[in-house]
């Protein structure tokens, strides 16, 4: 049995142990009974609880209230489990708080279901945290309380918080992995045209949503434009290989237009200082950041190497691109990877086989008749393979004071036309291959903050108060982390990559829960688990649940007698 956690005596947390409650209720004895349907968040907010992350969120987060009426656990909890279920919107917390599951990881205390006397419906009685609720309340917290809290909450500061005292538990937790893997991006974030919306910016994007120079272009290029108004999120995100996790290090919101470079190097520089050398030990980022003396701070002050993709109208490109050409450098063949394949059955039953095999010879058909259809028709160049070349030391690059090791990247396509692109590499590269590989790890972010975007709404602003925007974001990337780690930590990793609703998908159970509260410990059961120890408890026991049972029903019929009208 793992040892007890000893919860703060403002924070309410039970420990699993159902050896212990069941023996308890075999003797007559239970503090409350209640069955659950959903226990994914339950169990999400028990194991942050129990690993004390919740205890230091609370103690470190930066309050504006010099009075705290309503714990600050109780508000972190409540921000984080709308965001665990991708609500943004604060109003929206009774109904969050009732179909989740967080009431039932901080146990009755906290609040219990009971009967609406007015509407019927079943709702929460929740004993709150102070006497000032002229009606019985019906969450633990006010949305009202949540929504304020955060608006009074300076961004700048939470992003430090977030920065330096969220990441610093990561640490505490020994969450990073030891080869110190980390990508450098900026995306924006697109709100209405309303001015009104702090700290905005307002540019013109082209149909990839990338920024345009507006003075570079005449009245008429001008109208093949959009011009929207947005933030810029500059965040440090931490990888491995495998892709088993995805935990943002540092995040900073700030005005669309300002630019990412320096504020991605600053970021750097404040996570060394706050969480020490070596942990960032190989950074990965987009061309965006070039930026030759801070990428030779990177490898000189911070012991961090970089890998970066140059421009084309660069000297180091022009330079190793007329070795490439003059036939100087060695080229080798590049094979991307892939997934494995996930192998067949050994055994397949032969309806199995035969509808494969007829599946198959009806896509060679289709690709057949498509071909035939387009023979017509000149294909475009399509690249046939790829082949990598190292140039070792190149110190062309001038204001970088580190040589450089260049990774020459050559696409062959089918008309024999090629066309070469470069990876900038503080490390010496002994395979080219792995350096590219490596480099390949940078586009998964891409997907990630698609999934974000969609599945979590980071991007959804229902207020223009910049500190609720910057709470947004920063709620949306810190529930997504824990949940990140929560799974890696629990062996199901595999559910990293998937988007928000599919993993609470597949991490939701099928049957009800029956949870039985005992002191400071709950036992999940089965409902053929619970009926089976009922029916099977002594005489003497059955009178003492019988009794304790008939109490709660009774208090539990008081429950609500002054509610909130609806």
């Amino acid at each position: 049995m793992e040892e007890a956690v000893q919860p703060s005596s403002s924070m309410m947390l039970f420990e699993r142990n159902d050896g212990l409650v069941v023996e308890a209720f075999r003797g007559g004895q239970f503090d409350y009974l209640e069955a659950v349907g959903e226990i994914s968040e339950t169990d999400f907010f028990r194991s942050i609880t129990s690993w004390k992350v919740l205890e230091k969120l609370e103690a470190t987060y930066p309050s504006p209230c010099q009075k705290e009426d309503v714990p600050v656990w109780a508000y972190i909890a409540g921000d984080i489990s709308l965001r665990f279920h991708g609500v943004n919107q604060f109003h929206a917390f009774p109904y969050v708080v009732r179909s989740g599951g967080m009431i039932n990881a901080f146990g009755p205390a906290m609040g219990h279901k009971v009967t609406h006397p007015q509407t019927g419906d079943v709702t929460l009685s929740c004993q709150g945290f102070n006497k000032k609720n002229e009606y019985d309340r019906q969450t633990p917290v006010d949305q009202d309380y949540l929504r304020k809290m955060a608006k009074r909450t300076d961004a700048g500061r939470l992003m430090t918080w977030f920065n330096r005292d969220v990441v610093g538990i990561f640490k505490q937790h020994h969450a990073f992995d030891p080869e110190g893997l980390f990508v450098g991006d900026a995306s924006y974030l697109f709100v209405p045209d309303n001015p009104r919306y702090e700290g905005s910016s307002r540019l013109l994007f082209d149909e990839h949503n990338h920024p345009v120079d507006s003075q570079r272009l005449s009245p008429q290029e001008r109208r093949r434009y959009v011009w929207r108004r947005c933030y810029k999120l500059v965040s440090l995100i931490h990888i491995n290989r495998n892709g088993d996790f995805f935990l943002y290090a540092a995040v900073k919101v700030v005005a669309g237009k300002e630019h990412e470079c320096p504020i991605l190097y600053q970021m750097i520089e404040q996570f060394v200082e706050f969480h020490g050398k070596g942990i960032i030990q190989k950074l990965l980022i987009d061309r965006g950041f070039l930026d030759g003396p801070n990428i030779g701070r990177c490898k000189q002050e911070w012991g961090i190497d970089v890998l970066i993709p140059a421009r084309r109208a660069m000297d180091i490109y022009q330079d190793v691109l007329g070795l490439a050409k003059a036939g100087e450098l060695d080229f080798k063949p590049y094979v991307s990877q892939s997934p494995p394949a996930k192998p067949f059955p050994l055994h397949r039953p032969e309806s199995i086989r035969k509808r494969e095999e007829s599946r198959q010879r009806t896509l060679a058909q289709r690709k057949a008749q498509a071909a035939a259809d387009t023979k017509a028709v000149a294909p475009s160049p399509s690249p046939i393979r790829s082949e990598v070349a190292t140039v070792a030391a190149v110190k062309t690059f001038t204001s970088c004071p580190v040589p450089l090791d260049v990774i020459v990247n050559k696409e062959v396509y089918t008309d024999g036309s090629e066309d070469y692109w470069m990876l900038l590499s503080t490390a010496p590269v002994d395979d080219p291959v792995l350096g590219r590989q490596d480099y390949s790890l940078r586009t998964a972010i891409e997907e990630r903050h698609r999934q974000l975007k969609c599945y979590s709404d980071l991007e959804g602003f229902s207020s223009r108060s910049f500190n609720l925007i910057a709470n947004q974001v920063v709620f949306v990337l810190l529930t997504y982390s824990l949940l990140q780690w929560y799974l890696l930590r629990s062996g199901r990793e595999e559910l990293n990559p998937q988007t928000r609703p599919r993993t609470l998908d597949l991490l939701r159970p099928v049957i009800t829960t029956i949870l039985i509260y005992y002191k400071d410990y709950v036992a999940f059961l089965r409902p053929l688990e619970h009926q089976e120890l009922v029916l099977t408890l002594n005489r003497e026991a059955r009178k003492k649940i019988l009794a304790k049972t008939r109490a709660l029903r009774r208090s539990l019929a008081q429950q609500l007698y002054n509610p909130r009208p609806p």
